[in-house]
């Protein structure tokens, strides 16, 4: 029994939500169930008469819809009962079903049209998910030909991965410009290390940056912005991609009817899709400078004919930010991470947004500072964050109070706090801030060090498209800033065949 156990530790500990080796002795009862409980319990469940007690006659299809009742730690137990059940416990179409329960069948679907699938088991998927500590970036080629146009360098432009294209529109380039441009490039279901970007035509919306453009079912919707002379917008959009076999990719926007109560105008706000007809935003620039701290809710119509956009007003909230982001988890949370506050400062604060019930409420979870493992920097503004395959948010760049833009790969999993927290949460241990935050490795070609650039994953949750941003640049003696706008693509893998 006691090989079993040391056996049974070394494989629970391949994941981070895994309890300790001593932890899981002095617990004995998760584990050690011995044979006749997990039949008895396993009975029950089926509400079987058998007489003899025994479970090796229940067909596999039934053992699998009980395992996938189970979570991950009570299978791996399952697996050390016999020859027979570490069989089914580890067999591929166990742990596709099983990833499918934790990743959604898009994620799942994605992946086996991929072909990184075609090399790995689902279980060996799903575990280097979980024990994700490296990110693979690859440069993607421009040049299809040498007649090709490419989108210029830009900052605070939108990215979107939307039917199964990239879409690039607008953001700041040098001298304090907008642009005014949308860009397609179809990718598919598999990625791709070249592409071929197509310019569309149009001529709305009209030019900014600092907008907010999020995917809800097969449309963008598009929020507010600055233009050239300061001026803030209110206006929301909806962007359609049509898909034509002569003429290629097509994209149409349309003013979005939302009759008289709007959000103020703003820019460099922070955006999110939190259902399939709701978009969250918060925060941003607005009048004379001013940074704002309210949140809005745009409730949208069946057919994305009409929206209605609502303040949400709560008892605590997130202080008045700029370039910071909103992230949904899935279900009724979304996470706010950074910006920069009223003062300048730089944020490096977390709040959860939760919407169960409909009782709208913001929480704060803070850490201490003597936490953060030295040489690390939180604080930023102007990164970006991304939900990625397992649940986790994807940190990247953005710059720290003094404007020193970073490289550096960031995930948070907010799965690893009790799942009954909904009140404010203080991480006060040093591992309670390890399960938190992780910094990956980078191999590959390394991405400059960014801010204000986008990013956006595709349907898998595996690869992550990043392009533009500002990046540290050579001091010109007609240039007091030194500032440079890249135009370079980057698509970040974060499984590795």
């Amino acid at each position: 029994m006691e090989d079993q156990i040391g056996k049974y530790v070394e494989e629970k500990e391949l994941y981070p939500q895994s309890k300790k080796k001593q932890r899981i002795i002095e617990n004995s009862n998760i584990f050690i169930l011995g044979n006749q409980y997990q039949e008895h319990m396993i009975q029950t469940m089926l509400g079987s008469s058998s007489n003899d007690g025994s479970i090796s006659r229940i067909a596999q299809d039934h053992i699998f819809s009980i395992l996938l009742l189970l979570p991950i730690q009570s299978i791996l137990s399952f697996a050390m009962s016999c020859k027979k059940f570490q069989s089914l416990a580890n067999s591929d179409p166990l742990w596709e079903a099983i990833c499918r329960r934790e990743w959604g069948h898009n994620s799942v679907d994605a992946l086996k049209t991929n072909q990184y699938k075609h090399k790995v088991s689902w279980k060996k998927l799903y575990q280097q998910a979980y024990q994700m500590d490296t990110v693979y970036c690859h440069r993607i080629l421009k040049e299809f030909d040498c007649g090709d146009v490419l989108p210029s360098p830009r900052a605070s432009h939108s990215l979107n991965y939307v039917s199964g294209c990239l879409v690039l529109f607008g953001g700041g380039c040098e001298g304090g410009r907008h642009l005014d441009d949308t860009w397609v490039a179809y990718i598919g279901n598999d990625f791709k290390k070249m592409l071929k970007w197509q310019k569309i035509d149009a001529d709305i919306p009209t030019g900014r940056f600092g907008h907010s453009c999020v995917v809800i079912d097969d449309s963008l919707i598009l929020f507010g912005g600055i233009n050239d002379k300061g001026i803030r917008q209110n206006d929301t959009w909806v962007g359609e991609i049509q898909m034509q076999d002569r003429s290629g990719i097509s994209l149409s926007w349309r003013l979005l009817d939302v009759g008289s109560n709007a959000p103020p105008t703003r820019g460099a706000h922070a955006a999110c899709c939190i259902d399939s007809r709701r978009m969250l935003i918060h925060g941003g620039i607005g009048l004379s400078g001013l940074r704002l701290g309210d949140t809005w809710i745009l409730n949208l119509s069946e057919n994305l004919n009409f929206g209605s956009w609502q303040e949400i007003m709560t008892n605590s909230s997130p202080s008045s930010r700029s370039g910071h982001t909103l992230t949904h988890l899935g279900g009724t949370q979304t996470v706010l991470f950074g910006g920069r506050g009223m003062g300048y400062q730089v944020l490096s604060d977390v709040w959860l947004f939760d919407t169960s019930e409909d009782h709208w409420r913001w929480m704060h979870l803070s850490f201490e500072p003597r936490n953060v493992p030295h040489g690390f920097s939180l604080p930023r503004v102007g990164h970006s964050t991304t939900l990625v395959l397992g649940g986790r948010l994807l940190i990247y760049g953005g710059e720290d109070a003094y404007r020193n833009r970073k490289d550096d790969f960031w995930v948070l999993d907010i799965s690893s706090l009790p799942s009954s927290t909904m009140q404010p949460f203080t991480l006060k241990q040093k591992e309670e801030f390890d399960k938190m935050w992780r910094r990956l490795k980078i191999q590959g070609d390394k991405p400059n060090c960014r801010s204000f650039h986008r990013d956006c994953v595709d349907q898998s949750g595996c690869y992550l498209y990043l392009f533009g941003g500002m990046v540290d640049g050579l001091l010109q003696r007609a240039e007091s800033s030194g500032l440079q706008f890249d135009g370079g693509l980057f698509l970040v893998e974060l499984l590795h065949s």
